[in-house]
């Protein structure tokens, strides 16, 4: 009568020892030991390439030299945005011709104070070419004279170059690149002694150059009359040879004497 007791202990002896078996096995064990895998770490992103080191256009102007008055007029009409935009977006740069203080203080006639504000800016605008030009790029660029400048339609410049020196004429001026002040691609800025006039803006009747003034004439004094070297070397004056008018009178009055007694002794004689 106990064959059933056996008989329903089995299966659960059988269970017991395969999860013994089971939890002894290598397998087991090693996956009981080993660490769990660590957690992957992201890869940081590149930091981006540093943008180009861009020419800042007022501090140039405010250091680089006596730029004041055309920095003002850059300002106060906007026009320093669109050089500055310019320098820093543009693939052809941009070409500016800076007029020193000077410039402007000996400007009289015309006057820039009669201008409205869209001429004020017309002028700065007409300051500037649209593209990098060094120093070297003026000789080939007086072939193509003229140039346009950002000022666009009629404002345009004529360009020489003399033994390396660049001159420029705008109708109502004349002046010459006396300096660079940077000049480096895509920002060339360039000194210059006046002040550019367009004929767009103040016409054709263009009032004639100053004449040169003449050179100072120098006294020169008589040349000397030739003297004599033993005279000279003696730093005596030079004494005249012709007889004087009284050695003369006394010579006539000696022969005058001389024929009256001549006469005189030959009527005595007859």
């Amino acid at each position: 009568m106990k064959f059933p007791c056996v008989a329903m202990e089995f299966p659960a002896a059988v269970v017991i020892s395969a999860v013994i078996v089971m939890l002894v096995s290598p397998s087991s064990v090693n996956a009981q030991r080993s660490p769990p895998s660590p957690a992957a770490v992201p890869t940081p992103a590149p930091a981006p390439a540093p943008g180009p080191d861009h020419a800042n256009l007022t501090e140039l102007l405010t250091y680089a030299g006596p730029f004041h008055t055309f920095l003002n007029y850059l300002q106060s009409t906007k026009v320093i945005s669109t050089f500055q935009d310019r320098a820093n977006n543009s693939v052809d740069g941009i070409t500016i011709f800076v007029p020193k203080d000077q410039a402007f203080s000996s400007l009289k006639s015309p006057s820039l104070s009669n201008l409205t504000q869209d001429q004020l800016k017309s002028l700065c605008l007409f300051h500037a070419l649209p593209r990098y030009y060094s120093l070297a790029d003026f000789k080939n660029l007086s072939q193509t004279s003229p140039v346009a400048t950002l000022a666009g339609g009629q404002y345009t410049l004529n360009f020489t170059d003399v033994s390396g020196t660049v001159h420029i004429n705008s109708g109502w001026s004349d002046t010459k690149v006396s300096s660079s002040v940077h000049s480096t691609d895509p920002v060339a800025l360039y000194q210059v002694d006046k002040v550019l006039l367009p004929i767009a803006i103040f016409g054709t009747d263009i009032p004639p150059a100053a004449a040169p003034a003449p050179a100072p004439v120098t006294e020169t004094s008589p040349p000397a009359a030739d003297v004599p070297s033993s005279v000279a070397d003696n730093g005596l004056a030079p004494t005249s040879t012709k007889p004087n008018s009284s050695c003369r009178i006394s010579r006539i009055g000696a022969w005058g004497a001389f024929l009256l007694a001549a006469s005189t002794a030959l009527a005595f004689s007859l």
